[in-house]
């Protein structure tokens, strides 16, 4: 099996319920990044799809601009994307 489809399949087992086009945005995503080439695709799938989810679904990237810090900003969106990842039937959430 190639790293993609490892990928992927974590992926879905990750969120079940995610929308195809989201699934290879977020395996693309996870295929195009050098800093998740060494990671497990488990790692890989859990790390590109909040990352998706973080710029795609909320206001972060917003926050940044108004001058906010990283870590502040991505308190300020856990809650939403909390909600968007139970919506595609993820588990596991992002900590507050």
């Amino acid at each position: 099996m190639s790293r993609r489809e490892d990928i992927e399949n974590a992926l879905r087992h990750l969120a079940p319920k995610i929308p195809g086009y989201e699934c290879g945005a977020i395996v693309d995503h996870a295929m195009d990044s050098a800093g998740l080439r060494s990671a497990s695709a488990e790692s890989a799938a859990w790390l590109s799809m909040t990352a998706y989810v973080r710029h795609v679904f909320t206001v972060y990237d917003d926050l940044l601009a108004d001058g906010y810090d990283p870590e502040s900003a991505r308190f300020f969106v856990a809650e939403e994307m909390n909600f968007r990842l139970a919506e595609w039937g993820v588990l596991r959430t992002i900590d507050l």
